[in-house]
């Protein structure tokens, strides 16, 4: 479980309080699974408090969908420059967003991802994430191309490339998530192209 570094010695121990409530998290749900695991099991299990966990953890399922990286999107769209296609755009996000994960150890769990998609709890739960992390991709691509947000092309465009999304996140194969980062790209030339059936 990694420690980021950086921002005085405080952030340095919460971060470790994290990582170490995480860590207990994953340990109990491989033991006895996630329904039957109690709030009070991991903090007893990460050495801490029930009243820590929560100062940390707005519940138990948000030890698992939770990955600390929004200020980090925020940060790595904003940086996309100016003047790109919408197609262009939706490829910079999704290389953008794809590399955040890839760089952070936790996001890029498989363990936690196999957690996640095992579970209908946890896998209801990250869908409404996944949604609410669509509606504010809507919002930056409305603001970039200068349309509003519920102007039905851009809804198309969104449920388009979302439902794609979806599709490779369910597939039951097991693949890298470079490998799903290239099948939405090329997903993403299909559509750009009017979806060809033959090359």
């Amino acid at each position: 479980m990694s420690v980021t570094v950086g921002g005085g010695v405080r952030a340095q121990n919460k971060a470790r309080t994290r990582a170490a409530i995480r860590a207990a998290a994953m340990e109990l749900f491989a033991k006895q699974g996630y329904s039957t695991t109690t709030v009070e099991q991991i903090a007893k299990t990460a050495g801490v408090s029930h009243t820590t966990f929560f100062r940390y953890f707005s519940s138990k399922e948000q030890v698992i969908i939770g990955d600390d990286l929004a200020e980090v999107r925020e940060a790595t769209f904003a940086a996309i420059p100016p003047g790109l296609s919408h197609f262009d755009l939706v490829r910079h996000m999704i290389d953008d967003l794809f590399t955040v994960v890839l760089e952070d150890e936790w996001a890029s769990n498989y363990e936690r991802l196999e957690l996640i998609n095992g579970d209908p709890e946890l896998r209801f739960a990250h869908q409404v994430e996944t949604e609410r992390a669509i509606s504010e991709g809507t919002e930056f691509i409305a603001d970039y191309v200068g349309i509003p947000a519920d102007d039905l092309r851009l809804q198309t465009f969104v449920a388009a490339v979302s439902g794609v999304m979806f599709h490779i996140a369910q597939s039951t194969e097991q693949i890298t998530h470079e490998m799903a980062r290239d099948r939405l790209i090329t997903a993403l030339n299909l559509l750009e192209a009017g979806l060809p059936l033959r090359d």
